[in-house]
């Protein structure tokens, strides 16, 4: 920062600094100076790059950036659940784990946890923050001599401040800003049909083809298949843009306590069996085109004939 005590500007335009400083300047040249330095310092900030910091404590996963509204936090993980979940006590469903920190860089960059289940199942994480996105790279085991029934699991990503509405439960004021992709279109909720009946509500759940309807999440379940794996909401002014998506997927599910899964599946693990799964959290200017071939990148097997004709039709705006 550049401070100024005093000058004076004669008529024959000299400029004549305080004793301390007597070098003489032109009002014209010092102005332009001025103006250069501010010029730069400010360009210097416009062309900064979005970074993003992630730290685990207490099985919550916080998100943080300079860009972004306000930080992100996970339930991570919520919980991992067993086949027939959709009409059944949750209690019932859930597969109890522990989940311990294993190691924590030192720039907030990358994480590093394992979950070990009831059944004996583990799952280990790497947690790696990029410059607008979040990787989440998962192996699963089953060193146990039984198969296991965890068939699926959900991180809980509460999305209050991203987009500007108060945390509380039953909350549907963000449905507005919340989307999912319909018939290759992106399509804000609430989507109609709206389900509103389940054994617990409210909520709402999509699930992809080849999912079984017995095995959702307990809220209530729409008729409506979507097209692509991601889910995601616009920040409160739109100038910013909050999308997740899991390989292998079981649900999208619009949760109660303002916030948005994309549920990664497991499929019950054999015994010696190993299984792999990644995921994305992308928090992006709003340029849904470029979400679209980022996440066709990312995410090729997901990448229907729907999902090709919304990148078509972003590319033609």
């Amino acid at each position: 920062m550049v401070f100024i005590r005093h000058f004076t500007c004669h008529f024959n335009g000299d400029l004549f600094m305080p004793h301390a400083l007597p070098t003489v300047y032109s009002c014209r040249t010092f102005v332009m100076m001025l103006a250069m330095v501010l010029l730069t310092a400010s360009s210097l900030r416009a062309d900064e790059k979005p970074s993003l910091s992630i730290v685990w404590q207490k099985n919550i996963l916080t998100i943080t950036g300079d860009h972004l509204p306000g930080p992100i936090t996970i339930n991570y993980l919520e919980a991992y659940c067993r086949a027939g979940s959709t009409d059944r006590d949750w209690h019932q469903t859930v597969v109890g784990h522990k989940t311990e920190l294993i190691s924590a860089s030192d720039d907030k960059k990358q994480i590093k946890l394992k979950c070990t289940l009831s059944d004996g199942v583990t799952v280990e994480h790497t947690i790696t923050a990029g410059a607008d996105d979040i990787d989440f790279r998962l192996t699963a085991k089953n060193p146990t001599d039984k198969e296991s029934q965890a068939h699926w699991a959900q991180p809980c990503i509460r999305v209050d401040q991203f987009v500007g509405v108060p945390s509380k439960g039953s909350s549907e004021e963000y449905l507005p800003k919340s989307f999912i992709f319909v018939d290759g279109q992106l399509t804000r909720m609430p989507t109609q049909p709206w389900a509103k009946k389940a054994r617990y509500i409210p909520g709402q759940v999509y699930a992809p083809k080849g999912v079984n309807r017995d095995d959702v999440n307990p809220r209530p379940l729409s008729d409506i298949v979507p097209s692509n794996g991601l889910i995601g909401c616009f920040s409160k002014d739109e100038s910013m843009l909050f999308a997740t998506a899991f390989e292998p997927f079981q649900e999208l599910f619009q949760g109660v306590i303002v916030c948005l899964h994309s549920d990664f599946r497991l499929g019950g693990l054999k015994p010696g069996e190993t299984k792999q799964i990644r995921g994305k959290i992308y928090l992006m200017k709003n340029d849904v085109k470029a979400l679209l071939s980022r996440y066709e990148k990312d995410f090729p097997e997901q990448v229907g004939e729907e999902s090709k004709k919304a990148a078509e039709r972003e590319s033609g705006k």
